[in-house]
């Protein structure tokens, strides 16, 4: 009996079908539920991102001499002028 039921859901189905447009096209329940996911999981990499740039620090620790020799330079001094 669930071919005649499906069937009989069909044949009620039709007569909606010939009374929509067929050059119009929407989106529907799966497009908004499709749509509705992307717009979360968005959301969600935007705060985790958020969460993450918030842990991080942008102040540099400075040099020690022993770290950096070279940058003092060869001359030691003050730069040439001229």
């Amino acid at each position: 009996m669930p071919d005649m039921t499906a069937s009989l859901a069909l044949t009620h189905l039709v007569p909606l079908a010939k009374e929509l447009d067929k050059d119009k096209v929407t989106p529907g329940v799966l497009g908004f539920i499709v749509f509705a996911v992307m717009a979360l999981a968005v959301w969600g990499l935007m705060k985790s991102m958020n969460r993450h740039m918030g842990k991080v620090d942008f102040k540099e620790t400075p040099e020690t001499e022993a770290e950096a020799p070279a940058s003092s330079g060869a001359g030691g001094g003050s730069p040439a002028k001229g």
